[in-house]
């Protein structure tokens, strides 16, 4: 049973689209991590720090990494030590902090992640295919208000 099928006609218009857009996320994501499973042989968190990564080729400093990715510092360092591994990312000092280092897409993660990102954004398109183009800029459009107002209300709250 998804989120969804949780509630009522009585229950509020906007608490059951919260619900439907939840389960829609939810459904999305289920097929792109089975996807990158099959294809790939890889995670969606594997595909996420390495799609941070390839939005900086001088490489990102550890805690930068996590903040991006909003999880925590353990999580990223499992993660980059399994790609260092693997030969598809690699540690840099950081210049004037012993502590610190930065990560970044080596040569053959570059290559790798081109060909993950281009299937996946296919993924993507496929998931919204059963939408006109007309609908889909009028959900972007209609979204991008609901982002607005969350986020003067988080800046009103701080």
């Amino acid at each position: 049973m998804d989120m969804e099928a949780r509630v009522h006609s009585e229950h509020p218009e906007a608490l059951r689209l919260w619900l439907r857009l939840l389960t829609c996320t939810q459904l999305v994501e289920k097929e792109v991590r089975s996807r990158l499973r099959e294809q790939f042989d890889t995670t969606l968190p594997r595909f996420d720090l390495m799609a941070q990564l390839e939005r900086a080729p001088d490489g990102l400093k550890m805690n930068e990494l996590s903040r991006r990715m909003m999880v925590t510092g353990g999580n990223v360092t499992g993660i980059t030590d399994q790609l260092v591994a693997e030969g598809l990312v690699e540690r840099m000092d950081v210049e004037g902090d012993r502590r610190a280092y930065r990560v970044r897409l080596t040569a053959r993660g570059r290559r790798q992640f081109a060909e993950m990102a281009q299937e996946h954004e296919q993924w993507i398109v496929d998931a919204f295919s059963g939408l006109a183009e007309r609908d889909i800029a009028t959900l972007h459009r209609l979204l991008g208000k609901v982002k607005a107002h969350a986020q003067q209300g988080q800046a009103e709250s701080v």
